[in-house]
């Protein structure tokens, strides 16, 4: 039988340390699934690149000159830009995990992750999920209160949530899957009540440790 053929995932890099960003595009180029298709220094120079192509998933440094890479998200999402971004970074900062995910920000990464978990996360970004390791997980978790999800969420809300997750408002949500603003606002409200949190990167924590998003 004729094995399937996987669908080639192109990527881009953005570093504003050459070596960083040589050895992660040598180490990609190992599997034969992924594709580089451009490197930027800084969240300018991407802008600059994503006028001209759009990989389907961005790796992403957090802090860079000119444009660090929560600057670059908050961009990307109030253009109504919801292409997946990977942040990788060498800091377990639980300020700037935060604020990336208050951005937009799809999966959290350290540096010193294999080969192995970077194509597996690439793999899971580019197909609508999201990634953060257990070490990035324990920095968002700090002095953030874990409640129980009340009642079980239907799939419309879990397709809400993950474009929360993204970052996106409530009106680009309703623009993006076609429903009235006021509807789209119910079933946020909705969500909040059944993750016990009236705050929506909360919402969007629990949904990551209980594997909802």
């Amino acid at each position: 039988m004729t094995e399937l053929i996987k669908k080639i995932i192109s990527v881009a890099l953005v570093d504003d340390q050459d070596l960083v960003r040589q050895g992660i595009a040598g180490l990609l180029s190992l599997d034969e699934n992924i594709k580089v298709s451009w490197h930027a220094t800084n969240g300018e120079h991407a802008l600059e690149q994503l006028q001209h192509s759009q990989p389907d998933v961005l790796l992403l440094d957090i802090r860079m000159p000119k444009m660090n890479g929560i600057e670059l998200v908050n961009m990307l999402r109030e253009q109504g830009n919801a292409l997946p971004v990977l942040m990788l970074t060498t800091f377990d900062d639980s300020a700037l995990f935060m604020q990336s995910l208050q951005a937009g920000a799809n999966g959290f990464l350290l540096k010193d992750v294999s080969l192995e978990k970077l194509v597996s996360a690439i793999e899971t970004l580019a197909q609508g999920g999201f990634v953060a390791e257990p070490v990035v997980m324990k920095q968002l978790n700090k002095g953030v209160d874990i409640a129980p999800i009340i009642e079980k969420l239907s799939i419309k809300e879990q397709q809400i949530l993950k474009l929360m997750a993204g970052g996106f408002s409530n009106k680009e949500i309703a623009e993006s899957i076609f429903l009235a603003p006021g509807t789209v606002k119910n079933h946020v409200s909705s969500i909040l009540a059944k993750l016990n949190t009236r705050d929506r990167t909360r919402a969007v924590l629990i949904a990551l440790n209980q594997g909802l998003v």
